[in-house]
């Protein structure tokens, strides 16, 4: 028992451990997931339909979205932002890691009779012939990656990007970084049994690295047969670091906003999106 506590509570190497195939493609969990995404109140996996729809309305009118136009939106979920550029009739490309997913988002497009290209692939995978006038993704998965992966997926945008072609992303602010606890939770059935569908023991660490300003909610999984741990980081960025991680790889930041939406940036923010564009 010492030991299995002592291993539910071992701080990791930052990044050392990247989970994202048990969180996304599990099939009970990646139906957790997905249940998330569609309901639109919660805010676990995607914004509460309120907010999507100001967003969508605020992207199509600042990149002026029509015809003739190309947009691709890595990590796009069930298509929630990708149905919305598409009915403005642009071209329009969806990649997501989750199987469920993209599943959903194809028959979704297919019953409102939209075209879109939708690619069931790791976005630090993609490689395609195509280059886009906009690249989205929305709903801080930038903060999801380690450096390497952040430096790899930047050279992947201004592969995939047209000369003057635009990013917009946001990201989780220092200010959210800054409310943060340390905290360890134990709960059967933790999360209201998100993580399996057979009765299960949850253990929550989450653990701040101070100096990186990343934070890691870490959760092992006790079941009858088998313990299993996901690993969630979150990089936290002030405007200065977000702006010179793009500056400094062939982008020009043009503009820094609150959120998607356009929102205006204040000190107490708890996001901030940046429009940057491919030099």
């Amino acid at each position: 028992m010492f030991k299995a506590l002592n291993k539910i509570n071992h701080i990791p190497e930052l990044f050392s451990i990247y989970t994202a195939e048990t969180l996304w493609n599990d099939p009970y969990i990646s139906s957790k997931m997905l249940e998330f995404h569609l309901n639109e109140e919660m805010e676990p996996a995607s914004r509460n339909k309120k907010f999507i729809d100001k967003s969508a309305a605020w992207i199509i009118s600042r990149f002026n979205i029509q015809s003739g136009f190309s947009v691709c939106d890595f990590g796009c979920g069930p298509g929630l932002y990708t149905t919305e550029f598409a009915k403005k009739g642009a071209e329009v490309t969806g990649i997501d890691f989750s199987h469920r997913s993209i599943e959903y988002a194809i028959t979704s497009a297919k019953k409102q009779g939209l075209v879109i290209n939708y690619i069931n692939q790791n976005y630090l995978d993609f490689k395609c012939n195509q280059k886009f006038d906009l690249i989205t993704m929305i709903y801080c998965d930038f903060c999801a990656l380690s450096p390497s992966q952040r430096s790899d997926l930047i050279q992947i945008f201004q592969q995939h990007l047209k000369p003057g072609g635009k990013i917009l992303l946001d990201v989780f602010t220092m200010e959210a970084y800054y409310h943060r606890d340390e905290t360890i939770m134990y709960e059967p059935d933790l999360m209201g049994g998100f993580w399996s569908a057979d009765p299960y023991y949850g253990f929550m660490n989450t653990i701040k690295y101070d100096r990186e300003k990343v934070v890691l909610d870490k959760y092992t999984i006790v079941e009858e047969t088998e313990t299993r741990e996901v690993y969630n980081w979150l990089q936290y960025f002030s405007q200065e670091s977000l702006t010179e991680a793009f500056n400094n790889n062939g982008f020009k930041v043009k503009a820094v906003f609150e959120n998607v939406a356009g929102d205006p940036i204040k000190p107490a923010s708890n996001t901030l999106a940046i429009e940057a564009e491919n030099i």
